[in-house]
Order: structure tokens, then C-alpha cells, then sequence
């Protein structure tokens, strides 16, 4: 069974799952302890209980809450009181079940709730049950306090230790163990590590003193009555007295592979203000001894540790047990964590709900280990990249189109494998970029990806980091670049640099990052914080990501990366700065200038074509100093930034006036086309939603409020946003007119922000869109589907559309756009107009062509001839026209249609001929980059070489002396 989080309860509570980077954080803590009943109590798990809440100790104002929506989330222990799984009913954090909603009686003033346990819980062997009282969204701690109750008239109470704790002792120290019974006399066995230590056959009150312990012992108290059997763990953690020894050079952080020997592994963890710390995993049956203790070297305090005999191909698991044996107030003295740099980890809260269609032989969690933990594989075989890959030539930033999803709502196996069945669709809406939300390990299954914990590790829910690998070099094959969302913004409190310096006043092994923490600040010094907010100023985060990008751009091929939030890489907008943290987090920042052009420079080291984009949606001044950049280098660089233009291009389709002209580059200051700018994206509510919301219904005829209609409406979006200047990006389905809202639940319903009683949607799992004949057959879905693939042919392959645009700073329905190329011939398309009508009447609208003479229609290529350039044209409501100087060869709809000019040999190992003679030939990659011209007249049967070229589909435009063009496809061998 599937809900949308599967978050384990402490940790979903500890975190604030993101609903928008840009959406205000409630920014005090609401938590609330509220008085309850259990009836009957004791009681078995086939019991059926009554949980009562008492109203009087709510108050449901704080929260937000005027009509007694509260609801239960809860989870569940075994009988050792371990094992925590969530209540499959529990629905989000952000959106409670409604299967999981209290009733409120008035008259009593009191909410109620009734289950049995096993069947609520859908397991047996149950041994404890929690829960919390909450509003919808839980955001902002609308929470009250945990509330633990034991299963079972038969109980048994461990005094000391706590249960399931490490004490930290010294060698030869002792450890005292006390516990008592309900229902008389019980028998009690004490095992270490496996070995009886101690019997009591009768007691209702045991107690013993284990002394001289040497080394780790892993406890297990058995206590029978009758035919029940409940057993109490805890552990004890000796100093091993830590060996200082220099560690082999060339070592990073993380797990270290030998080259020549497949049977050995170093790790090495960067543990400041920590004391000891071991390596516990399977291949010490979790139960670590000395030689187990990591290794600390003088020169840079690192821990390390060679681990020996390793079998090459097999999948091992493990942890660090990372211990401060004088830690500062609230901060725990033990933690058990993963390894921060995991290329794959293993969660005990999430992976149960992965299919194995989706991540077939996924490794197994170790069973009786708590939290992530590390898989680690020596000799394993790489990917094998095609030459596709290897030989990729990115297209230019000035050509991106970069269509940006969510694999999770993509498709209905919520998988990477649906997205290599789709290859077809993206490869016919012509597009040469897709961006995926991020896929690192994330907090749950279902997300949006924002709530990283492990940056260098890919989340399993959606496929295995091969069939990834498949995608993408997929997607290089048909000349389609990869960009991947990132958030370094921030991390999640199942992040180990967070865990290992955590303020943990209440013990349960969740909390934020403390005052010593080498990574993160303890308080968010900017104003979008979510999440726990890196500190970018310290050299240990900077390594960090530097060793993020390395692993994304080496082992995955990634072509680029989207950085999340960058706003909040800055340290000078504490909440007590002067003037405001917001206004602080929204002016130029020095440091966060110069740490995120020191992260470009990196990915620039590695990949001197590398994309890199910054989400920044700030000010002109500041993300001038990105887009400008190393621009005038070879390659050129230059910072790609988002430009949100949602409002006006909404305005527009909705049948209202709108200024677009921010859409342009250079209207911000941008030296070159580093604008990627959108209409829609991730973010923002859908276009097409608002335009059946609140479109322009003044003309019955053309009433926006009308699915058609609108439908109708969004090709002339496309026009007028993507064939501007610079890279260009469509949110999934925009190109199929999705109306879905964004706030739309998984239920169908819609709950926007303005609901504050159950709060919104916004994250949950869409339904799926309909392909096929659905979605894809529908007539008025399809037209906007393919004129925006004619569009981006258009701008991919004409240079035209990397020339420079006029765009009028105005509100207006008819938005007029001029783009010129000075640099080509006259006798080339050099000279673009865009007119559009969003009115919902038809108009005459004006024009204001370059120049006099024959203008052609780019979209099917017909032609008016202008005698005065600044008559109007009559557009009908909701259209558009394109009209070039010259043809636009590619742009038409059967320009693949069979060529009069002819080919040969195709495939072309060193050469091909055409046989009609020809004025100039050019050859594009499929991506529309110009990648070699032979400008001299030839006769047919001429041999253009081609064997400076690499492998793969090319596109040849031949022209002959009259200007006329055929667009021929070619394979080189």
C-alpha cells in the first residue's frame, strides 16, 4: 500500500516538507500538549480502543482551524518495542487521510477516534502504538506532543538502561541492568553479543552488574511469562582508545575503492569534535569489534578505516557509530548514521514501499539496524556509455528548450523506465533539454525531491542508477541534453551532517544542527529557509559540494544543473539583521556571489560546456554578475538564470492585458542569451487551469472559460514566449494544455492556500495525465502539442532566433515582437515578427514589418506581400502569426516528406554526394547546431567529407542558386 510520504512519524515531524521554495515558513512553533484517553486500557492489539482527545486542551485558532478538522497520526512498534512503521492511513504530512480524521462531539467538547490496532496498523505482533493530534498540514509543528502506549496486559519495564541505548562506557568498565513485570513472576535472560550472560527462572523485579567489559556488547533481556516472550535491547559502547595513524595520501571522504585489489576499501569520515567512532555493517555481523575502531590521522583529524576481505561483487551494507563522549548540552553522545557521501543507501522507513517492477533485487535492509545505512560494492562492473555519450555535443545555451518534469507524475509507473518509453514524444515536440526534479535521496517515496538527505545518492522510488544511465544516454543518442534539479540549498534531518551535530533534547534521534555543527548553521541566516540551511562560507560544505557536482557530472553524464534556492547562499541576513531578513535575502550579497561563481568554476573544471542555472529570481544587479559571467570565453560561459514570467503570460492566455517584455535577456541587463526564461514551471499554478477559473467570457463566442477555447488560446503562448532569444523551458503536459491544478490532491479534489482548514495540495501525487488517444488524439490538445514542436524546430535550427529581440515594455493584448540577426544575409531568414491577439474579439492588429516586399507565413509557409509596413493584420481571437523574411525549411510540417535532392551513401562513413548541383551546403546536429558549412558552389556528385565528424543523425541543408532548401537526414558511421 502506497501513500503519498512514507517518512518515519519522528522524522516527518521534524521537518517542514516543502510546499514552495518561495512560500512563507510559519515561524514560530505551534506544538500543543493535549489531554487523552485510551479505553480500555490495557488492551491487546485485536482490541478495539477508543483514543479520546480532550477539546478544551486544543486550541484550534493557533492552528488555523475553525471547523474541528483534526486528525491522528500514528505508527506503530513490534513487541520489542522496535521496528517503527507509520499508519498506512496517515496520508501526508501535509495532508492528512481523512480515513484518519477525529470526530468531534460539541456537546461534550471532546474528539474521538476508534480502531482496532492490528487492522489500523495493518500488522500483528504489535508491542506499542504512537500518535499525535494535527491539523491537515501539519506545517509550521500544528502538532500536539507524542503519546506512547504499550500493547498487552503483560508488560515488562526496562529501568536501566533506557530502552534501546548505547551507553558509552571505558574499557573494563561495568554497566547496570534493572527491569521489572506485570502479571507475578517471570523468567529472565540476559544475553551479550549473542551468549547467555545471566538467568533469573522467577523474578518480577531483575537486576544485574555486568563489569570488566573490553568491548561492544549488544544486549538482549528475555522475559517469559507463560507463552509470552518480550525482549528489551540496548547496547554498550566501549572507548576504544582511538590509534593515530597517518592516512594513505589521495584518500577523499567516503568510500574509497582499490583500484588492483577488489577485496579491500577504505572509508573516511570528517568528524570534528567527535571522540571515536566505528564501522558497523554486515561484514562484522553488525556487531563491531577494536579492529572495527576507525583510525584517526594526525594531519588532517580525519577518521579512516581499511576494510579488508571483501568479497568483489557483493553487496555490503554498514553504518558509523559516531560518538562524543563529552557532548555538549542536548546533543547526543552516540549516533548512528550512514555515510554522508553514500552513492546508495538503504532506508528501513521507505524502501518497503518501492515495487520491484520499478527497482528489481533492490539489496535487503539489514534486519535489527535502525536508520540509512551505507551499501558499499567492490568490482562492480560499469555502465557501459554509448558513443552517443561519450562524443555528446551539447546544444548551445542560446537553443535550449528545456522541458522540465516530475517523474514521479510523469507516467504511471512513476519510473525512469516510463521515460525511455516516451522517448518518442520528447523526440517529436523537438525539444533538446529535459530537467528532472531532483532525484536525489529524498525523505519518503513520493515527493517532489527538494527534501534531500544524501545528495550523491539517487533515490530508488523511481529506478536503479542504471536504467538512469539508460535514459540519459537515450536521450543523448536522439541529441537531447539531461539537467538535474538540485538542491544544495539545504538538507533534511536524515542527513548525516546534520545527525552527527544535532540538538536532540528529547532522545529520539531527530533534531536541527547545533552550535557546534561544521556545516550547517543552527539558525537559517536567510528568509526561504527550509529544511536545515547549509552554511557555504565553511570549508567542509564547500568540499561537499564540490564532490556533489563530481559525482552527477562524472558517473552520471549529466549535462547541467538547475541550483535550487540560491538566494540562500548567503550568511549575512540572520533574522536580526537590520533593515529585515527578507529585504536582506532580496539585495546583492557579496558572499553569495563569489561561493556560487566558485561552484560554477568547478563544474566549468570538470565540464567546460557544462550548464549551469541558478533559480535565483532575484535582482537585476546580482544576477547580472552570473549571466555575465566568463561570457566572452571559449567556450563561452555564463550563468543561465530563471526568469518566473507566469503572471503576464497568464494574463495573456487568460484574455487580459500583459507586459512580456521581461522575457528578453537583455532586459535585464544580460550581456548574452543566458535567460531561461518560462511561463510555466513546477512552481506556479497552471495556466490553463486559471484560464477555466477566470478567463475573459465577455464574448460568448470566445469564452476563455471554455476547455476549447482556452486549449485553443495556448499556441499562441508558445509564439510569443518560446521563439524569444535564449533558452526557453515548458513544465510537463503545458504542450498538451494540462488544465490539472496545481494545487489538485491526489483524490482529484483541489485545496488551494486560501482553504486554511485543511491547507493545500500542492505536493501531493497528481493523477496521472491521459496519453494515448485521450490526450494525444484530442484534436484541440494536439495542435498546441505541434505547433510548439514547429516553433522549436524553428528556434533550435534558424540563426535567426539567436539574434536580438524588440519587445515593447508595455501592457498590452498584442504582443509585437521583432527579432533580427544583423550577422546574415539578406538573402537568409534574418528578419522575424511575432503578432498575437489575445483578445477574445478579432482584431486589427498592428504591425510595423523591417521592411516592403514578400513576407512569409512560417508556420505553413504562405506569403503576403507588404507594400506599407505598418498596415495592420486582422488576427481572430487567440492567434498568432509568424511572418520571416525568407522560409523557415524546417519549421514546416512535412519537411521530412521525401526529398527531390537525394543523399548517398547514407550511412556516410567519410564522405557523402548529393546528386543536383548545390550553392552552399550546412550540416546541424539534430540538436540545430551548425557543425560544418562548405559555402562554395558544387556540382552534383561533389564529395563533402565528412570524416572529421562523430558518430551519429546529422540534418544537411542544401540550397541551390536560386535560394531554394531541402532538409536531408544523415547517419555518420
Amino acid at each position: 500500500m502506497n501513500s503519498p510520504f512514507f517518512i518515519k512519524p519522528k522524522a516527518m515531524k521534524k521537518i517542514i516538507l516543502l510546499v514552495s521554495l518561495f512560500l512563507s515558513i510559519l515561524a514560530s512553533a505551534q506544538q500543543q500538549t493535549v489531554v487523552n484517553t485510551i479505553s480500555p486500557n490495557p488492551f491487546e492489539e485485536t482490541t478495539s480502543i477508543t483514543v479520546t482527545i480532550s477539546g478544551s486542551s486544543v486550541d484550534e485558532a493557533a492552528w488555523g482551524i475553525s471547523d474541528h478538522s483534526l486528525y491522528l497520526w500514528a505508527w506503530s512498534y513490534d513487541t520489542n518495542d522496535a521496528n517503527s512503521l507509520d499508519c498506512p492511513t496517515n496520508g501526508s504530512w501535509t495532508s492528512s487521510n481523512e480515513a484518519n480524521k477525529l470526530t468531534y462531539t460539541a456537546g461534550a467538547d471532546i474528539y474521538r477516534i476508534t480502531f482496532t490496532p492490528n487492522v489500523f496498523y495493518n500488522r500483528n505482533g504489535i508491542g506499542r502504538i504512537g500518535f499525535l493530534v494535527k491539523a491537515k498540514d501539519g506545517t509550521g509543528d500544528r502538532k500536539s506532543q507524542d503519546n506512547y502506549v504499550e500493547v498487552g496486559a503483560y508488560q515488562v519495564t526496562l529501568s536501566t538502561p533506557a530502552e534501546n541505548s548505547s551507553t558509552i562506557i571505558a574499557s573494563g568498565g561495568s554497566l547496570s541492568i534493572s527491569a521489572t513485570n506485570t502479571g507475578g513472576n517471570a523468567s529472565y535472560v540476559l544475553k551479550a553479543n549473542g551468549t547467555t550472560l545471566n538467568t533469573n527462572a522467577a523474578t518480577s523485579s531483575y537486576s544485574y552488574n555486568h563489569t570488566n567489559i573490553t568491548g561492544n556488547q549488544n544486549y538482549e533481556l528475555q522475559v517469559t511469562q507463560g507463552t509470552t516472550v518480550i525482549t528489551k535491547k540496548f547496547s554498550a559502547i566501549v572507548n576504544p582508545n582511538v590509534v593515530s595513524e597517518s592516512m594513505p595520501a589521495g584518500l577523499l571522504d567516503g568510500i574509497n575503492y582499490n583500484a588492483t585489489d577488489a577485496t579491500k576499501a577504505t572509508l573516511v569520515l570528517d568528524a570534528p569534535f567527535k571522540d571515536f567512532i566505528y564501522v558497523a555493517g554486515s561484514f562484522n555481523n553488525w556487531q563491531p569489534t577494536g579492529s572495527f575502531a576507525m583510525k584517526k590521522d594526525p594531519a588532517s583529524g580525519k577518521f579512516w578505516l581499511e576494510l579488508t576481505g571483501l568479497v568483489s561483487g557483493t553487496n555490503y551494507t554498514y553504518q558509523y557509530w559516531v560518538v562524543d563522549a563529552s557532548p555538549i548540552a542536548g546533543t547526543p553522545s552516540l549516533v548512528k548514521t550512514a555515510d554522508p557521501y553514500s552513492t546508495l543507501v538503504l532506508s528501513p522507513f521507505d524502501d518497503p514501499y518501492i515495487p520491484a517492477s520499478t527497482y528489481p533485487n533492490l539489496p535487503v535492509y539489514p534486519a535489527g539496524q535502525e536508520r540509512e545505512v551505507t551499501v558499499l560494492q567492490t568490482g562492480k562492473t560499469p555502465y557501459a556509455w554509448s558513443n552517443a555519450t561519450t562524443n555528446f555535443v551539447k546544444p548551445a545555451k542560446e537553443k535550449l528548450v528545456v522541458y522540465e518534469l516530475l517523474v514521479r507524475d510523469f507516467d504511471a509507473n512513476r519510473s525512469y523506465q516510463d521515460l525511455i518509453n516516451k522517448i518518442d514524444y520528447f523526440k517529436n515536440l523537438k525539444i533538446n533539454a529535459i530537467e528532472l526534479m531532483p532525484v536525489m535521496e529524498y525523505e519518503g517515496n513520493e515527493s517532489w525531491g527538494y527534501n534531500t538527505s544524501f545528495h550523491m545518492a539517487l533515490d530508488k522510488f523511481y529506478g536503479t542508477s542504471d536504467k538512469l544511465k539508460e535514459f540519459i544516454d537515450l536521450c543523448h543518442q536522439n541529441g537531447i541534453a539531461v539537467i538535474l534539479d538540485i538542491a544544495l540549498n539545504h538538507a533534511f534531518g536524515r542527513n548525516p551532517m546534520v545527525r552527527m551535530w544535532m540538538n536532540d533534547a528529547d532522545g529520539d534521534g531527530w533534531g536541527s544542527p547545533s552550535s557546534e555543527n561544521p556545516y550547517f548553521n543552527s539558525t537559517a541566516m536567510h528568509s526561504y529557509n527550509v529544511g536545515e540551511d547549509f552554511n557555504h562560507q565553511q570549508p567542509r560544505t564547500q568540499n561537499y559540494v564540490q564532490r556533489v557536482i563530481k559525482q552527477w557530472v562524472e558517473e552520471y553524464k549529466i549535462d547541467g544543473f538547475r541550483w535550487d534556492l540560491t538566494k540562500g547562499f548567503t550568511q549575512n541576513c540572520p533574522a536580526n539583521v537590520v533593515g529585515g531578513q527578507e529585504a536582506c535575502t532580496g539585495v546583492k550579497q557579496s558572499d553569495r556571489v563569489a561561493v556560487l561563481q566558485k561552484y560554477a568554476d568547478y563544474s566549468w573544471s570538470l565540464d567546460p560546456t557544462h550548464y549551469t542555472i541558478f533559480e535565483h529570481l532575484g535582482n537585476d544587479d546580482e544576477e547580472q554578475l552570473w549571466a555575465n559571467y566568463r561570457i566572452n570565453e571559449t567556450p563561452s560561459k555564463g550563468i543561465m538564470m530563471w526568469g518566473i514570467m507566469t503572471n503576464p503570460y497568464n494574463e495573456l492566455s487568460m484574455g487580459y492585458s500583459g507586459n512580456i517584455s521581461r522575457m528578453n535577456s537583455s532586459s535585464r541587463g544580460f550581456e548574452a542569451h543566458r535567460l531561461i526564461g518560462y511561463a510555466e514551471s513546477h512552481d506556479e499554478e497552471r495556466l490553463m487551469y486559471k484560464n477555466l477559473q477566470f478567463g475573459n467570457s465577455a464574448n460568448a463566442a470566445h469564452n476563455v472559460k471554455t476547455l476549447n477555447i482556452a486549449l485553443s488560446r495556448m499556441s499562441a503562448i508558445g509564439a510569443v514566449s518560446l521563439l524569444v532569444p535564449g533558452p526557453k523551458m515548458i513544465w510537463q503536459f503545458g504542450e498538451l494544455g494540462w488544465e490539472n491544478s496545481i494545487f489538485t490532491c491526489n483524490n482529484g479534489t483541489v485545496n488551494t492556500p486560501s482553504d486554511a482548514t485543511s491547507g493545500d495540495c500542492k505536493l501531493d501525487t497528481k493523477p496521472q495525465p491521459q496519453w494515448a488517444s485521450n490526450w494525444l488524439g484530442d484534436t484541440n490538445r494536439n495542435k498546441i502539442y505541434n505547433d510548439w514542436a514547429k516553433m522549436i524546430t524553428m528556434k533550435i535550427v534558424e540563426p535567426v532566433f539567436s539574434g536580438t529581440a524588440t519587445m515593447a515594455n508595455t501592457n498590452s493584448l498584442y504582443p509585437n515582437i521583432k527579432i533580427t540577426n544583423a550577422s546574415l544575409a539578406s538573402t537568409q531568414l534574418k528578419d522575424v515578427l511575432i503578432l498575437s491577439n489575445f483578445n477574445v474579439t478579432t482584431q486589427n492588429v498592428a504591425t510595423g514589418f523591417p521592411y516592403t516586399g514578400q513576407w512569409y507565413n512560417l508556420m505553413d509557409n504562405t506569403t503576403i506581400t507588404v507594400t506599407n509596413v505598418n498596415d495592420p493584420i486582422t488576427i481572430p481571437p487567440g492567434e498568432f502569426r509568424i511572418y520571416g523574411n525568407k522560409m523557415a525549411s524546417l519549421a514546416i510540417a512535412d519537411y521530412e516528406k521525401t526529398p527531390s535532392v537525394l543523399l548517398y551513401p547514407n550511412p556516410a562513413s567519410s564522405y557523402f554526394t548529393l546528386n543536383a548541383a548545390t550553392s552552399k551546403v550546412q550540416i546541424y546536429s539534430i540538436t540545430g547546431q551548425l557543425i560544418k558549412s562548405f559555402d562554395a558552389n558544387q556540382t552534383a556528385g561533389f564529395q563533402f567529407s565528412v570524416s572529421d565528424l562523430n558518430q551519429g543523425l546529422y540534418l544537411v541543408k542544401a540550397y541551390d542558386d536560386n535560394d531554394g532548401v531541402q532538409v536531408l537526414k544523415f547517419i555518420k558511421e
